[in-house]
């Protein structure tokens, strides 16, 4: 099970801490995303038409999965939004920590930067803003 190993090391009454933080697109959001996606459909990384693109404020928490395994009992979970700039070179060295991005080939990676550079230099201010949406849950052991 999932929780099995933080379990295991914690002392009893001891907590649990963990958080995760993804992509959200709120109302007002930068646009670039969305046009952007030609480049991905073109070099065959395209966004899933299924997946989510949730809304700030509206991420799922393990709070249900944490109680369900019978290991542990939440104590808080807070959500946080926030907005990041990034120029050309910021947001390229964001998406090489990104797995789908690691595993392209080459000519996918140079195609796709190539292009996020020049879409942004053409801006009248050659940023992007990124936003973010994090779910942080803390849980402490039940013996």
């Amino acid at each position: 099970m999932r929780y099995s190993k933080a379990w295991e090391v914690l002392r009893p009454e001891g907590h649990l801490a963990f958080w995760a933080a993804v992509h959200v697109f709120p109302e007002d959001g930068d646009r670039f995303f969305i046009e952007i996606q030609d480049v991905y459909d073109e070099i065959g990384g395209s966004w899933p038409a299924e997946s989510p693109r949730p809304r700030p404020g509206e991420l799922e928490d393990q709070r249900e999965e944490i109680e369900a395994s019978g290991m542990f009992r939440t104590i808080d979970v807070c959500h946080f939004d926030w907005e990041q700039t990034y120029d050309a070179d910021g947001y390229i060295d964001l998406l090489e920590t990104f797995s789908g991005h690691i595993t392209m080939e080459h000519w996918q990676r140079d195609r796709l930067y190539g292009e996020i550079r020049r879409r942004l230099e053409q801006r009248p201010h050659p940023n992007l803003r990124r936003h973010w949406g994090g779910v942080f849950h803390i849980a402490r052991r039940q013996d």
